[in-house]
């Protein structure tokens, strides 16, 4: 019989008695009751009052009744807390069991009941698990951890599990391996700050041996797990790819993608003219013909990334243009997606295939199909020159069908044709104009417009032709309005005589009749122009046009490099980064490909500056201090830029005048910094992605904590200003923002109040900094987890660096912010005290400080007085020291303390100061000298803020 008898019953009072048979003794009469109980639970009845009973049947040897219980447990516990601590007793107890099944269900049930109560009562029997001498119950601990982690993080760190998670990567065990990689992975991506998959050559050995002998899930995250990591040398890249490689034959074909990201990514640093490139690029394609063997809607994810791959290396693929003709029998999404890549793939080599095969797919019957077939020959005669001839042909035949959606793509794309080769193949002119009453759709409407104002000079009567769509000007749509105004301009140009009756019509139509703003303001523009100077006029509407390019459909290649490191995930399905549609996307980390080798940037070197031409190439436009709008307004929002931090305590005293110039020569490499990340525009896309470990910002949580930057043994408790009200609710929709500045531990935050005055709710918070003095920028991007409720607020400390791009402000410590949520884009500008920038490493020697001082010219020196501070010479040495301001040496001089200080800003300006204290006098006198004196008044500031709170 089978187990559908638990699933009907006929009796009445149901829970009583199966509350007698849960309590009864016979051990078979308790089975069955429990699987009734789960019978029950399963089609949605609510059996949570027999909680006490069905625990009590924990206590047994059989291994099926307790995996039973143990279900009934998951999916109750939530709901019934106080009784689910009864049941803690047990899972103790049978992670201690003999039978390593069983020591593992407990386990696994442990992780799966998410109560917070119990949590801290299995850490014990979790640890004794992780170190259990049975494969199965590590491997079944190490997923434990991560599921703890999810409900618990700080716990978990306490405890040190994520050290022994750590170790268990060492382990001898190949499952147990890819566990703690698939745990480490998944708690590191919930908390990117934190460094916890530390790879090195070691460790990434272990992990190569592990793969060999994992389960194919195993692999799965192992190979996810090496391609995050960079390897220091084209020669470690080499024996990584030659031990993955073997993958790619796995009959699994989430492994082989993922094998295909790896060697995709270390290829980045192999040099082109190694043999063994070219052996891996031929490896590659055979892997990636077989996916398309599988079922439609594995050949769509493979074709999708096959996409991807094709952009960024087309001669892998090359030779393989058959496996893209589409068969008969293939899902329309399929087919559009094989086109796509035939496309790309077409070369003088192939383009006859090619166009015998589209030609045959444009009388298919699937109209999208044929559409995109049709265009697809358009496409081919702008890739491949010396086929363009016959493309025309091809497609003068396909109009002749006259099967109307045929003639409107045909129309459309022989638009393009002509752009891309002028004076060539406008003979087929009068065969488009005899079409012109079948179009219906106002992108082949606009074309053969364009079409007809663009060649009007060669067609008789073309203002015929025009008059006639004038007729029903305003049931057009924006873009055939727009394209009918420019080409009855452009005739009147060519025609004046003829056609002033028209162009008067048409300019009135788009001035006076027409609501849409973008077309009145081209109207009124070619008004002006043609009233007040026609020969300007003819010589911007009749202008030579650029060439079209080739593929205007290609991904841009940062996010293509972005879309490579997330091949075989969703991203490369969507085309689109995982920032852009995962909801709430707390840390999601942009990732990079290493940069390739042989370029300048080699591997051994991430910051090598840009050579002077790199440098000249860059967009050299800086707008004019305090335009705000300038940077802020063409702002992708996105998550923040982070790179190396300023290499600054290598620069020279005495070397640059640092500030002569303006701050914009702060972060060239004639200041022993890094260049300045992407240069020009603002808000540039990072440079070479930089190894892990030399470029962490600041203040990247755990990882920080344990390798302070510089060496810094204190904790600097540096003065933290009260929070002020920095955009108030009216100017921005009823978003508040308040905030302060503060430095710790030498890292900088800005810590925020955001409260939502408004009536609706506020998400998909953003922010960014306009270009500032020292470089400013968001480290992370700004985390709101949850909506913001109307009358609620959220505190959120951003952590910050100074990599960000230079632009000297006036105040010099002025920074103009943007913050962006569903309602609007919103700025602010505020002034940062100097003090956060004052780094930990700023004592300068006894010897170096008098060499400075009297190397420095005298007109540097700038005298300020602090009143009203009654302070000693001690408490105003420790109170400085707090905010980095180090006092070097101090001297009694007639009666008066004198106290010789130094600071150091993060761009690695140094400052010294003297400090005149005398005993019964509460104003203090400060010297402050520095190769850059607009520097002096901002720290004057700082000491006086630091004094006197």
């Amino acid at each position: 019989m089978t187990d559908s008898k638990y699933f009907t019953t006929t009796k009445k009072g149901e829970i009583f008695e199966l509350k007698a048979e849960l309590n009864s003794d016979k051990k078979e009469k308790k089975k069955e009751a429990v699987k009734k109980v789960i019978a029950s639970m399963t089609v949605g009845k609510d059996v949570s009052a027999l909680f006490p009973d069905v625990v009590n049947c924990m206590q047994t040897d059989n291994l099926e009744l307790k995996k039973l219980v143990y279900l009934y447990l998951m999916n109750y516990a939530k709901s019934q807390p106080d009784m689910a601590i009864m049941a803690v007793n047990t899972f103790v107890k049978d992670c201690e069991d003999p039978n390593p099944l069983i020591r593992a269900l407990a386990v696994r049930t442990m992780g799966c009941i998410r109560v917070d109560k119990i949590t801290e009562y299995l850490c014990e029997p979790l640890r004794k698990c992780l170190k259990d001498e049975d494969p199965y119950v590590r491997k079944t601990a190490a997923v434990c951890v991560a599921k703890l982690h999810d409900i618990n993080a700080q716990l978990v760190e306490d405890q040190g599990f994520l050290d022994t998670l750590k170790d268990l990567i060492s382990d001898s065990n190949p499952m147990v391996v890819a566990n703690a990689v698939a745990a480490l992975s998944e708690i590191s991506e919930s908390h990117p700050s934190s460094n916890l998959l530390d790879l090195n050559p070691q460790s990434i050995n272990k992990l190569l041996t592990a793969l060999n002998e994992c389960t194919e899930w195993g692999q799965i995250f192992i190979l996810d797990c090496l391609a995050n990591y960079m390897p220091k040398d084209d020669r470690e890249a080499q024996s990584i790819c030659e031990r993955v490689t073997p993958r790619l034959s796995h009959a699994n074909s989430a492994v082989v993608l993922s094998a295909v990201k790896v060697l995709m990514k270390f290829m980045e640093m192999l040099s082109k003219d190694l043999d063994y490139y070219g052996t891996l690029l031929k490896k590659l394609a055979p892997p990636l013909v077989t996916l398309l063997s599988a079922e439609p809607e594995l050949q769509y994810v493979a074709l999708r990334n096959i996409n991807l791959i094709v952009q960024k290396r087309p001669e892998i693929l090359k030779h393989e243009m058959k496996v893209f003709f589409v068969k008969y029998n293939d899902p329309i999404y399929v087919k559009l997606e094989k086109l796509d890549i035939m496309i790309r793939l077409a070369s003088q080599a192939n383009i006859a295939q090619v166009l015998a095969e589209l030609k045959e797919y444009a009388t298919e019957v699937d109209v999208d199909f044929v559409r995109k077939a049709v265009r697809a020959i358009g496409r081919c005669a702008i890739k491949v020159e010396q086929s363009a001839e016959r493309c025309v042909s091809t497609l003068l035949d396909l109009i002749q069908t006259k099967v109307n959606y045929v003639v409107q793509e045909a129309i459309v794309v022989i638009k393009d044709i002509f752009r891309k080769y002028p004076n060539k193949y406008e003979s087929v002119i009068a065969t488009l104009c005899e079409n012109l009453d079948s179009l219906d759709e106002p992108e082949a409407r606009a074309a053969m417009i364009w079409i007809v104002g663009e060649y009007a000079e060669r067609i008789d009567n073309a203002d015929e032709l025009l008059e006639s769509f004038l007729e029903g000007f305003h049931d057009e749509s924006t873009q055939v309005q727009l394209q009918l105004l420019t080409a009855i301009v452009k005739l009147f140009l060519k025609k004046p005589t003829e056609t002033q009756e028209l162009v008067q019509q048409v300019l009135s139509l788009a001035t006076q009749d027409s609501d849409n703003p973008d077309l009145r303001d081209r109207g009124y523009i070619y008004w002006r122009l043609l009233s007040t100077d026609p020969v300007a006029a003819k010589e911007v509407v009749l202008a030579e046009k650029p060439l079209i390019s080739e593929e205007t459909d290609l991904i841009e290649p940062t996010l293509l490099d972005e879309l490579i490191c997330y091949i075989g995930t969703l991203a490369s399905v969507y085309h689109k980064p995982p920032s852009a549609f995962v909801e709430g996307s707390r840390g999601v980390v942009h990732k990079s490909l290493p940069p390739r080798t042989g370029s300048s940037e080699s591997a051994e070197s991430p910051e090598a500056a840009p050579s002077a031409g790199q440098a000249a190439e860059q967009p050299a436009v800086i707008p004019a201090q305090g335009d705000l709008l300038g940077d802020l307004l063409n702002l992708d929002l996105g998550p923040p830029v982070s790179g190396p931090p300023l290499a600054a305590s290598s620069v020279q005293m005495g070397a640059v005048d640092l500030l002569g110039g303006g701050l914009d020569s702060l972060l060239r490499s004639d200041v022993g910094g890094s260049p300045a990340m992407g240069g020009g525009g603002g808000f540039a896309a990072p440079g070479p992605a930089v190894p892990a470990g030399v470029g962490a910002p600041l203040g990247s949580g755990l990882g920080d904590l344990f390798d302070l930057t510089g060496g810094v043994g204190t904790l600097s408790g540096s003065y933290v200003a009260p929070k002020s009200v920095w955009l108030p609710a009216m100017k921005a929709k009823g978003l508040e923002i308040s905030g302060t500045f503060s430095r710790q531990v030498g890292s900088i935050s800005m810590d925020l109040v955001l409260t939502n005055k408004a009536l609706q709710v506020m998400s998909d918070f953003a922010i960014q900094f306009n270009r500032n003095s020292f470089g400013l920028a968001p480290a992370a991007p700004l985390q709101v987890h949850a909506p913001l409720a109307p009358n609620q607020s959220v505190e959120i400390s951003l952590p910050l660096n100074t990599v960000g791009s230079v632009m000297k402000m006036d105040p010099l410590n002025n920074l103009q912010v943007a913050v962006k949520n569903n309602i609007d884009v919103f700025y602010f500008s505020t002034l940062y005290p100097l003090h956060i920038l004052f780094v930990e490493d700023g004592k300068m020697e006894r010897q170096m400080f008098l060499a400075t001082w009297k190397d420095i010219p005298n007109e540097n020196e700038a005298q300020f007085q602090l009143k009203d501070c009654s302070l000693s010479a001690d408490a105003v040495s420790s109170k400085l020291q707090g905010s980095n301001i180090f006092t070097i040496a101090k001297r009694n001089v007639e009666g008066q303390d004198m106290l010789y200080q130094s600071l150091k800003l993060t761009n690695g300006i140094w400052v010294l100061a003297e400090l005149r204290i005398q005993p019964s006098n509460p104003t203090l006198t400060l010297s402050l000298k520095c190769r850059a004196p607009e520097v002096s008044q901002h720290v004057f500031q700082a000491y006086d803020t630091i004094l006197k709170n």
